[in-house]
């Protein structure tokens, strides 16, 4: 089968950064469904792990965390899935990626693909509206429309709203939940971007942020959600949360974040990263499959929808290296999608 692997980590611009290879079709057993892939997006996890990780022991390494295809086989122990289902799964960092016509993947992971969506757009929400479903449910524990508690006031201000992870994210706020969304965004297109998605204010990050939210009439927030550069506006989240308020975050600080600051406001911290129930085979990991399922049914019923941003082609290596340059240097809007082997 066609993919796009390495053998060792490079800078994107090297000619092995990402490469066209051929390797075996992987047969599934157990919970295993064995999907033909579609079409793929690129999440910045993908450049990290570029960078971070290499094949061993002669083996490439594939990238490539976000998929939607079709069920062509399914292992011994599969109950939710036959051959033919179209499906949609961000999939687990411990194995190999989508970036390969036919992948494995667990199917706990797995959700039913939107039938209102064609493969490419579909294919730019697994991981970002996981993320996005578990920092606003799992980790800041917001309350949804019509749940006890949720007309109480809440402000959430979200660092780098116009990214993948911030489009599904403003939207999932604003259908459901009762909270005041405040997006983040630096140049015009990207602020039009997330006014569109349906955020309630837009702010330049480039700027101290609690003078933003005075400039619009806003003392004070009491969620923040940091998608990027966390290091670089800490001191100014810190400033700008409520006493008692919650700070969450997805990135990866290039310094060390004094969390001392937060002690005097009582302000909570948390973390969220998607693979953590893949990763440590949590119980409770078939929630992502549910979510995914959920997520489906609000896209098909007009809720929400596609964060597609970009259009890179088919799936190869040339391609790939372009979405990951573009990526790394800050250029993407939404999300960036390839479609087909070629």
């Amino acid at each position: 089968m066609k993919a796009i692997g390495y053998l060792e980590s490079h800078p994107i611009d090297h000619p092995e950064a990402l490469l066209d290879i051929e390797l075996e079709r992987p047969i599934p057993t157990g919970n295993d469904l064995l999907v033909a892939v579609r079409a793929i997006s690129v999440n910045p996890v993908d450049t990290k792990m570029r960078i971070r990780a290499a094949g061993e022991n002669g083996r490439h390494l594939v990238l490539g965390w976000d998929a939607v295809g079709e069920v062509v086989a399914v292992g011994n122990d599969v109950t939710t899935y036959r051959v033919g289902d179209r499906v949609w799964y961000a999939g687990d960092l411990t194995r190999q990626g989508s970036n390969a016509e036919f992948q494995l993947v667990e199917e706990h992971l797995v959700g039913r693909a939107p039938n209102s969506l064609k493969d490419a757009e579909a294919a730019a929400l697994p991981l970002t509206s996981i993320t996005a479903w578990e920092l606003l449910f799992d980790r800041l524990k917001l309350p949804r429309k019509g749940a006890p508690g949720a007309d109480e006031p809440r402000r959430l201000l979200i660092v780098g709203a116009a990214g993948g992870v911030g489009s599904i994210l403003v939207q999932l706020a604003k259908q459901l939940t009762d909270v005041t969304v405040i997006g983040t965004a630096s140049r015009p297109e990207s602020q039009a971007w997330v006014r569109e998605l349906g955020a309630d204010h837009v702010v330049d990050h480039r700027q101290p942020l609690h003078e933003e939210l005075k400039r619009i009439g806003i003392a004070d927030v009491t969620q923040v959600i940091s998608l990027t550069h966390t290091e670089d506006h800490f001191d100014h989240l810190v400033e700008c949360l409520a006493p008692q308020g919650q700070l969450a975050l997805i990135d990866d600080p290039e310094t060390l974040l004094d969390i001392r600051k937060l002690k005097r406001k009582s302000v909570s911290l948390h973390w969220e990263f998607m693979f953590t129930r893949s990763m440590f085979q949590t119980a409770d990991r078939g929630k992502q499959r549910a979510l995914l399922d959920e997520v489906a049914g609000l896209i098909d019923a007009g809720t929400l929808r596609t964060t597609l941003g970009a259009h890179y082609g088919s799936i190869n290596a040339e391609n790939l290296r372009r979405a990951h340059r573009d990526i790394e240097q800050g250029r993407s809007i939404g999300k960036v999608v390839l479609e087909g082997f070629g």
